[in-house]
């Protein structure tokens, strides 16, 4: 048996990760034609030769360099649609960047930056990531990106966000966990596609007391092979050796201390401790005690290798959408199954405090007859306050309503057999937040 985690890194926050091209072959004109062109390789300067590429160029990764700066001419690259600048050195976020026409996906992750200047942002501007940086303030210009769906900006020191965002009606998904924020803005929580927000780690956050859990020694664990690793931490399969009980094959998640592009690790671990247990959850054995190196982990059930990831993460081109197999086909009882499944879990959620925060089918382990795991805490968040509760849950929601109308789309039933549960996900994705229904009454309506 095997545990699966959801694999939500590569889609929500970074370039897809592929064989770095050559410096060499770049400059001796072996790459004309290229569209896509990954260069890690310690680069301090732009290499100009990019700009033989122009003619085709569309996706730039410059990720894991030392790079400071971009040419004032970038906007020669007419073609360019994406571009990664993740783990370099900038301070600031290239004003160049903002004359590329064409471009609609910017990610500065892991970098050094403190200032975002209004003339940095491209007007086409779908998909910005500026995750763990230094930013203390982002320009009211950024309302003016009425494209933008996708904002990701965990891990810097905002202490507000500027309210000229109520204006972006297409922004579906924030990430804003791990700042300085005191509050969360009413306009924030009336966004109406907004389907996906976490925001764990600010000041405006007050973790519950965590619920007694089972403290599980270090040297109680016989550690086996690695079954998955994501951004927030590494699991392994392990022998559990307890002397009241017989030996037992677990799984264990060890945390990562660094912010990832959802918040921090140890906000996800706090969460799953908090989630309890429920039939659509994958079940906690305990908290690992004496760790050698220190670090936070979970020990974890292990989880049926019948089960699958209901879906692929969103790509660069679906940028908010997960990616399905074409040829996928569900019944109608299968659809059912999942979909109230993920209902009752999140009702489950919901009813303890707090919101998943990344309910997508990528996140979701399933069997072929339906039934159903939700996973991947990392973007889950505690309610600030009551008072916050009946809008956050309904923005979870719209993210329900989503991955319903997937499910739906993939089904083998006739469409006249479709109009409640069509109705039920027109009512969940309706873009007045608070006449949206609540998980705990769409569950009983799913029943099957």
């Amino acid at each position: 048996m095997v545990i699966k985690e959801g694999t939500g890194t590569p889609g929500h926050s970074a370039p897809v990760h592929t064989s770095p091209h050559s410096l060499d072959d770049l400059r001796a004109g072996r790459l004309a034609g290229l569209k896509r062109l990954d260069l890690s390789c310690g680069l301090k300067e732009f290499p100009r030769e990019i700009f033989e590429l122009a003619d085709t160029l569309e996706v730039l990764n410059l990720s894991g360099n030392a790079l400071q700066q971009l040419p004032d001419d970038l906007h020669r690259l007419t073609r360019l649609r994406v571009l990664f600048a993740s783990d370099n050195l900038f301070t600031d976020l290239p004003e160049s960047i903002g004359q590329c026409l064409a471009l609609q996906i910017v990610g500065f992750k892991a970098n050094q930056i403190s200032h975002v200047p209004a003339q940095a942002l491209p007007p086409r501007l779908r998909w910005l990531i500026l995750t763990d940086n230094r930013i203390q303030r982002l320009p009211e210009a950024l309302g003016d990106c009425q494209a933008l769906q996708k904002l990701m900006l965990a891990g810097n020191q905002l202490q507000k966000l500027p309210s000229s965002l109520a204006r972006c009606e297409q922004l579906e998904l924030v990430r804003i966990a791990a700042n300085q924020l005191t509050q969360l803005p009413s306009w924030l929580l009336e966004l109406p596609s907004l389907a996906w927000l976490a925001y764990a780690g600010n000041p405006l956050c007050t973790e519950p007391a965590q619920p007694a859990v089972r403290q599980i020694p270090w040297q109680q664990l016989h550690v086996q092979q690695q079954l998955g690793e994501g951004a927030s931490g590494v699991i392994q399969q392990a022998h559990w050796h307890s002397p009241h009980q017989a030996e037992k094959a677990v799984a264990i998640k060890l945390y990562k201390g660094s912010v990832t592009s959802d918040g921090s690790p140890l906000n996800e671990m706090a969460a799953c401790i908090a989630a309890g247990n429920h039939a659509n959850l994958i079940g906690i054995e305990g908290q690992i005690l004496d760790h050698p190196q220190g670090q936070s982990g979970l020990v974890m059930q292990l989880i049926a290798p019948s089960f699958a990831n209901l879906a692929g993460p969103p790509s660069l081109e679906s940028c908010t959408r997960d990616i399905y197999p074409a040829a996928m086909r569900l019944s109608l009882s299968v659809v059912l199954r999942i979909a109230h499944g993920i209902a009752s879990v999140t009702a489950h959620l919901h009813a303890c405090g707090m919101t998943h925060g990344d309910l997508y089918g990528h996140n979701i382990l399933w069997q072929a007859d339906g039934t159903c795991l939700l996973g991947d805490f990392g973007a889950a968040s505690f309610h600030p306050a009551a008072a916050y509760g009946h809008a956050l849950e309904r923005i979870e929601t719209r993210a329900f309503g989503i991955l319903l109308g997937e499910l739906l789309n993939r089904c083998e039933e006739d469409a006249s057999q479709l109009t409640a549960l069509r109705q039920l996900q027109a009512r969940c994705v309706q873009p007045a937040v608070n006449e949206r229904p609540a998980l705990r009454d769409i569950e009983p309506l799913l029943r099957f």
